[in-house]
């Protein structure tokens, strides 16, 4: 029997599973599903939100890729992060006291950035890791009417995309590859610039959603992950069972990051793009939404519109449309042993 290439599940067998074994309890809002990036939990009064997201492809400061990406999961629900579980599991013969010391002292310093608070987990060094693994529980707090989920798209909705991609394939190809790209004729500018991706502009969305949801009905909110702005997309439309439009000209490609792709040979529409956030909402809305971020320093763009579902996901440059790529897997899986 093959054995399944590295990265994700591919969303149509996961999907399958889940849907063989559906959530029976009925305070469970948004359970397990293919796009959705947290589940949603009635408490009463509020909901809970969830999610758990590990960290497999970075090795340096994966404490803050951590909270960050988890954060980001619970933020793009409208909720507030408050709460985080880190399972830490590290390789067998290459973990001291002090390189235990060093993750405990990021993990602290990445949740006092986001003012999170470390409320337990697991720590243990396991056989057969290549490098230090962590798997982070993210728990927050949303009001009822605050709620926005992956899957409320409607049509006739602008698509706005903040930062650009792939911020988070950029830093992490920069830390990871950055003999083999010097090697290569990449400027150390250009590397030096990506790496610091990380912290400016950051890979945290929860200050542009604050802002969205603060100023205006936001429909859908997405946080491009693994498989980049193409699987988001793809993922978004599945959700609410609509079609997109989707201008490729205005699908911000960081400049680092498409020469850290080219050099690599990846596409950076398939790669992993943490750091970026999804919204629809209205076209008006939209407008006041883009102004605002850039009060405040965020980039943001309009990029497409939410179309009915027998139109499709589309990709249109100039007069040419077509639809747009699906990636199977995550492109930068193609540098740990994915390709």
């Amino acid at each position: 029997m093959q054995s399944l290439p590295v990265g994700k599940l591919r969303a149509t067998v996961l999907q399958a599973f889940l849907d063989q074994r559906p959530v029976k309890d009925p305070r469970v809002v948004v359970g397990p599903k293919v796009g959705e990036d947290a589940a949603v939990i009635d408490l009463g009064d509020r909901y809970l939100i969830a999610t758990s997201d590990p960290i497999t492809f970075a090795t340096d400061e994966i404490a803050w890729y951590a909270l960050q990406v988890n954060a980001n999961d619970v933020a793009v629900r409208g909720a507030r992060p408050r709460w985080f579980l880190a399972t830490l599991l590290l390789p067998e013969g290459r973990t001291t006291d002090a390189s235990i010391a060093r993750l405990f002292t990021e993990l602290h310093a990445a949740c006092e950035a986001l003012d999170v608070a470390l409320v337990g987990g697991h720590t243990e060094i396991a056989h057969g890791l290549a490098r230090p693994v962590i798997a982070g529980t993210m728990l927050g707090e949303v009001a009822k009417d605050r709620l926005v989920t992956t899957g409320g798209a409607r049509v006739g909705d602008a698509v706005v995309l903040t930062k650009g991609v792939p911020l988070e394939g950029a830093a992490i190809i920069a830390r990871e590859r950055e003999a083999e790209l010097l090697a290569r004729g990449v400027r150390p500018a250009v590397l030096s610039r990506a790496r610091g991706f990380l912290k400016t502009p950051g890979l945290s969305v929860l200050r542009e959603a604050e802002i969205a949801c603060e100023l205006a009905e936001v429909h859908a909110m997405h946080d491009p992950t693994e498989g980049g702005i193409a699987t988001a997309l793809h993922e978004l439309a599945d959700a609410a069972d609509v079609g997109l439009r989707i201008d490729a000209d205005r699908i911000v490609v960081l400049p680092e990051g498409r020469e850290l792709c080219a050099a690599v040979g990846v596409d950076p529409l398939g790669t992993i793009a943490s750091g970026a956030l999804l919204l629809t909402l209205a076209p008006a809305d939209a407008g006041i939404v883009i102004h605002a971020l850039a009060r405040e320093g965020i980039d943001s763009h309009f990029i497409g519109q939410v179309v009915p579902r027998a139109e499709g996901v589309t990709l249109v440059s100039g007069s040419r449309r077509a639809p747009l790529p699906v990636f199977a897997r995550d492109e930068i899986t193609k540098l740990f042993g994915g390709a």
